[in-house]
């Protein structure tokens, strides 16, 4: 396959929540060298306009608590208002298990040690925030179409001991982007899931992560190559599919043929 080059993506508009740091970080970087113009949301407004600096001239901002219904809405009805649309939903915003127990990995916890506070904050980020978001954005796609992608994580993780909430939430999100994909299949929008395959190198990791465990993570660039690609031409008919961007290239060729 030729190189893309950096034009491939241009005028399509994108929104990726969550995207000041890590996979959404990532995905915000490989969306935005590939001509796109991108969105990044945080909680935290000045942390999502540093991040928007750093990926270039056509990158913006957002501050938007994916968890509250009308911070959300607003939100949108901004976008919108300052892109004229939006032709790409990166559903990514999440937080991980270091919110509720900074040892996960090493020193796992029970699930009812898992505060609920601490239960509900991951959950709301997750699966609630991926509602609300779709939900404000996908109608106004369905009239010129568009993308939405949603950022999941291994069956593995969704069901290991110790990963309360966090598995579950993921379990949650897969479950609620299979409707929504059905709920879209005779629509001009197009919904598939994205994971990255194992464990990345992110602020989600343990600081207390053994040198050998911190070697096998993956590099959060890993997620670049699919997210260009599902807002790409090549995957206008690309839906209900679930990617792992480990196994992209191997994916994409078989789908070919």
């Amino acid at each position: 396959m030729a190189a893309r080059t950096v034009s491939d993506l241009n005028g399509v508009r994108a929104l990726v929540t969550g995207g000041t740091s890590g996979l959404g970080r990532a995905m915000a970087e490989a969306l935005a060298l590939a001509g796109a113009e991108v969105v990044v949301t945080s909680r935290d407004r000045e942390r999502a306009s540093d991040a928007a600096n750093g990926l270039g001239a056509g990158a913006r901002g957002w501050a938007m608590d994916v968890r509250e219904p009308d911070a959300v809405s607003s939100a949108v009805d901004q976008i919108y208002d300052e892109l004229g649309g939006l032709d790409l939903l990166v559903c990514n915003a999440g937080v991980g298990m270091r919110t509720v127990n900074p040892r996960f990995l090493s020193h796992p916890q029970p699930f009812w040690e898992v505060s609920a506070d601490g239960f509900r904050n991951v959950v709301d980020t997750k699966i609630v925030g991926t509602f609300l978001v779709a939900r404000a954005v996908v109608p106004r796609m369905l009239s010129d179409g568009g993308r939405v992608v949603v950022i999941s994580m291994n069956v593995e993780t969704m069901t290991r001991a110790g990963f309360v909430p966090y598995g579950p939430s993921g379990a949650a999100v897969e479950a609620l982007a299979q409707v929504m994909a059905a709920d879209l299949a005779a629509t001009s929008v197009r919904l598939n899931v994205l994971l990255p395959g194992g464990a990345t190198a992110t602020g989600m990791i343990p600081d207390d992560v053994s040198p050998e465990v911190r070697a096998r993570l993956l590099d959060p660039a890993i997620m670049g190559p699919p997210i260009v690609w599902l807002a790409s031409p090549e995957a206008a008919d690309v839906h209900g599919e679930r990617i792992t961007a480990t196994e992209f290239e191997q994916w994409r060729s078989q789908r070919a043929r």
